[in-house]
């Protein structure tokens, strides 16, 4: 395999390491191009992305996406798994779409002639912000003339991991509805890492949009707890949370919204809440209308049952960052 270059967003996030790793482990020279804190002290963030060059600017600048980050040099694959923040519509139409035009515009200028793009497999029911700007995103990547894949996973382990530490500590899991509205098949960091970087050299899996969970069958939040459950020795005990509490809380902050746009962007986040804990993580049949874990591919080794058993062994628990709920 002839090692390519790859110019790199969203490389300090835990899926964009994972992606990294997997590049290197398959002889590319990746370039990492991020922002100049990303949260963390600029000095820490080389240590961080070893092996890769380095490079700091503005993803939504069109000036600094070339001047700081492409520089006038050739790549022949841009790869990105950078993703707004908060989900909240500003931030969403930001980074999740103009960023990426912005990037797809200066690669090309750079001779880039393939993209992957990790989007996400809630997009198949965009009721919200960030779903329309992916999806806007997503259009404009199939329309570019590139090589393009388009991977759509799961849940994340990280974003299961929210109640270890209420079940370790003795509390009840809180569940929506009776902890059986929803399934998914959660992929683990490292097994999507793989995926991604499988798809700059795998033809099947190139000008197509890719839904991949992670391995074993789907699960269920009632299921999750149970496991945690058993890992701490307790017995299971479950509080269950109305759907109509959510209901009530996105109408209350909606109708604040109207005033104050601080409240409108709480209202946004309370109804991303719910799409979560009311729509499955699985490939939608758009026949049906309903989910399907059959019809949802499975890739990798790592389930969550073993992220569990790693955090209830002592492993430190993954950073959440605005995506956590519990």
């Amino acid at each position: 395999m002839q090692p390519l270059r790859v110019f790199l967003l969203g490389a300090t996030g835990t899926i964009g390491r994972a992606t990294l790793r997997a590049l290197q482990a398959d002889g590319h020279a990746v370039v990492c191009f991020v922002r100049p804190r990303a949260g963390r002290d600029a000095a820490g963030v080389p240590a961080l992305l070893a092996g890769a060059e380095v490079r700091f600017g503005d993803v939504t600048d069109a000036g600094s996406l070339w001047r700081d980050g492409f520089r006038g040099e050739r790549f022949d694959v841009l790869v990105s798994c950078l993703a707004s923040r908060t989900g909240a519509p500003a931030d969403a139409w930001a980074i999740d779409h103009r960023a990426h035009v912005l990037a797809l515009a200066a690669a090309r200028q750079a001779g880039v002639r393939q993209m992957v793009l990790l989007s996400a497999i809630c997009v198949q029911k965009p009721l919200l912000a960030f779903q329309q700007a992916k999806l806007a995103f997503e259009r404009a990547l199939r329309d570019s003339g590139l090589v393009w894949s388009i991977v759509r996973p799961t849940a994340f382990f990280k974003s299961l991991c929210g109640q270890v530490e209420r079940v370790r500590s003795g509390r009840p899991f809180l569940v929506f509805g009776d902890g059986t509205l929803t399934a998914c098949k959660p992929i683990g960091d490292d097994d999507l890492g793989r995926y991604i970087a499988g798809c700059l050299t795998d033809p099947a899996r190139q000008h197509k949009v890719l839904p991949i969970g992670g391995p074993g069958e789907a699960i269920t939040p009632r299921q999750q707890g149970e496991w945690l459950f058993e890992l701490f020795g307790r017995t299971p005990r479950f509080r269950q949370v109305p759907v109509a509490l959510l209901d009530g809380i996105v109408g209350v902050l909606a109708v604040g919204g109207r005033l104050s746009p601080t409240l409108a962007a709480k209202a946004e986040l309370a109804r991303i809440g719910r799409y979560y804990a009311t729509e499955s993580m699985l490939v939608l049949d758009e026949a049906t209308g309903r989910y399907s874990a059959a019809a949802t591919p499975s890739t990798g080794s790592q389930t969550l049952l073993d992220c569990y058993r790693a955090l209830a062994a002592g492993a430190p628990a993954p950073q959440r960052g605005d995506h956590a709920v519990f």
